[in-house]
């Protein structure tokens, strides 16, 4: 009984009536309404502005006038190192109460989520903004603008090539907003830009001094193939490869290098375009003003080979200095040769100087001056008869051009190959590069020229002939072709008789054909023409004024001639110089018959 009256009594107690702050339910009410009313209303995931109450190194709180204080990490505040307290700041409120009842807020979001208004905003308005240079990255550098991540890429940090993009990392730059990709939130800033403005107006006022002739101090700048680039103060020129020096250049860093200041010369400008032709070379004098004054045509010289052409060798004697050597002037061969063949780049060379133009600055050098000249003592090394041997150096329609020795060629006419043999084209006779025995003919110094022979090692053969193919002597040939109306014959020891057409007629009235062997009846011979004229028809014919023989010709002399003709006609070959030795005997056989 005594519980149930103290159940009953707590539930019936009125626990509002009991004031342990001394305050009624009426006032404690009008004070409530009096705290909410001193807060503002915080709605979840949206940007709102604070106050720093306080900061250190590992966190900064922030009053939103919420009934708590909202904690940052101070790392989202790194791009604002001067950050105090009493800084009004925007944050983004994620939740009102996390699970610990704690207000939860980002500066870091609130700054991405004004960030692209920003960013659209200074792209059209060319505002210029500071962002912090985070790290570094492929091609450029990442920049925090507005808590966005921006890319400055490498050619727009500054007007001048940058080598080394790690001296910005962690530092304030200003920029301007040049590129924006909506759909993949991408931005682009650039530095150069702002650099650029200001040298435009620069570069306007520089340009408008400038003077051709003006020496001006400049950097360099850049070094290409072609040329350096000059900084001039805001302003660039060029000083192309050729103007660097009076010398021979192959690339510009032998001459300077990156960074150096030097004078330079104003050689011409362009207004509009805006281009500088700079020079260096001309600040000094043109070495041909001071090349020796007592240097004169015949005067050794000595220097190195810088350019080479097909045509001839360029040697520098000075610096700036040079002078060509034609490739005739190397050697004193005639044989059209490739400067290549005698010299190559980087060769230190002596030579003669053959002219000289110091007006035109052109000078003319030669080496073969520094050889004996074979043809100062051509007749008594090559004497007339002489016998000697020679390669065969080219051909032409007419004859073999051979080399006795470097610098002394001679000329082998086409009727001076063989004495019976009858060449169309050298080549049929001998090659390049093969060596020949020659006997000198004639000699001409002054013009050079040397006429030689090879026949001529060997006796004539048609002095033979003239006793073996006697007019009305018999022998036995082959037609090989028909030509002007005649055929031509081929007849022992390789010589080729010709038959007039009316001469070809058989004794069954019919013509004789090609490649038909007959006997045929010699009715002309000219030793110093090498000609035969025979006939067929004559073998059964009387002519008007000669009677032919039987085979042997004339009496028993003809007939002896055609026995050892038959005789070394089986053993000969047909026209070579090296198969006369038969001819020979017959020769002599002839003579003991005399």
């Amino acid at each position: 009984m005594a519980d149930n009256k103290t159940v009953q009594g707590t539930a019936d107690f009125d626990w509002d009536a009991l004031a342990l702050d001394g305050y009624t339910q009426v006032e404690r009410s009008e004070l409530s309404d009096k705290y909410e009313g001193t807060l503002n209303s915080v709605a979840e995931r949206e940007v709102i502005q604070g106050t720093v109450v306080s900061l250190n190194k590992k966190e900064v709180v922030i009053n939103i006038g919420s009934k708590s204080e909202g904690v940052i990490p101070t790392s989202e505040f790194r791009y604002n190192p001067d950050l105090k307290e009493g800084d009004t700041v925007d944050v983004y409120v994620e939740t009102q109460e996390d699970k610990y009842g704690q207000l939860v807020v980002s500066h870091r979001i609130a700054r991405v989520h004004s960030a692209w208004k920003k960013v659209n905003e200074v792209l059209q308005t060319g505002e210029i903004i500071t962002g912090f240079v985070k790290c570094r990255t492929k091609g450029g550098l990442i920049v925090d603008v507005f808590g966005l991540e921006a890319f400055l890429p490498g050619s727009q940090i500054d007007v001048k090539p940058i080598r080394d993009y790690d001296v910005y990392v962690g530092k304030n730059m200003e920029f301007k907003v040049v590129k924006i990709n909506q759909e993949f939130k991408n931005v682009v800033v650039s530095h150069k830009a702002l650099i650029e403005a200001e040298l435009e107006e620069q570069k306007k006022l520089i340009i408008s001094g400038l003077e051709k002739g003006q020496v001006l101090e400049g950097t360099v700048k850049n070094i290409t193939s072609y040329g350096v680039f000059i900084d001039l103060g805001g302003v660039d020129g060029l000083v192309h490869i050729t103007d660097l020096s009076w010398g021979r250049v192959n690339h510009p860093e032998e001459i300077v290098e990156l960074d150096q200041k030097l004078n330079v010369v104003i050689l011409d400008f362009d207004d509009e375009k805006k281009r500088i032709a700079l020079g260096l070379k001309q600040l000094e004098s043109h070495p041909w003003d001071a090349l020796d004054a007592e240097m004169n045509v015949g005067d050794k010289v000595k220097g190195k080979v810088v350019v080479m052409a097909d045509y001839g060798a360029f040697v520098e004697i000075a610096a700036g200095v040079e002078g060509l050597i034609h490739v005739s002037e190397m050697s004193w061969s005639q044989h059209l040769r490739s400067a290549q063949d005698f010299l190559k780049v980087g060769d230190q060379v002596e030579a003669v100087v053959l002219t000289l133009d110091r007006e035109e600055r052109k000078m003319s050098l030669g080496i073969k001056q520094l050889m004996p000249d074979p043809w100062e003592a051509i007749e008594g090394k090559y004497a007339v008869k002489t016998k000697h041997n020679a390669k065969v150096r080219n051909f032409t329609n007419f004859g073999v051009f051979v080399e006795l020795e470097e610098g002394v060629d001679g000329l082998i006419h086409i009727s001076d190959l063989s004495w019976q043999k009858k060449i169309k084209h050298p080549s049929e006779f001998c090659k390049v590069d093969d060596m020949m025995d020659v006997v000198v003919l004639e000699i001409d110094r002054e013009s050079r020229r040397i006429s030689l022979g090879h026949k001529q090692l060997e006796e004539n053969p048609w002095d033979a002939f003239e006793s073996t193919f006697v007019e009305g002597s018999t022998h036995q040939g082959t037609i090989i072709e028909n030509k002007d109306k005649s055929g031509i014959v081929a007849l022992p020891y390789g010589l080729e008789g010709i038959c007039p057409a009316r001469h070809m007629r058989k004794e069954d009235g019919t013509n004789a054909k090609v490649e038909e062997t007959l006997d045929f009846v010699v009715i002309e011979f000219n030793k110093d023409g090498r000609k035969i004229v025979v006939s067929h028809t004559r073998t059964f014919e009387e002519g008007d004024d000669t009677k032919p023989t039987k085979k042997g010709g004339k009496g028993n002399k003809a007939s002896a001639s055609s026995a050892a003709v038959k005789q070394v006609n089986q053993n000969s070959e047909k026209s070579t110089l090296g198969d006369l030795d038969a001819l020979a005997e017959l020769k002599q056989k002839m003579e003991g018959d005399k």
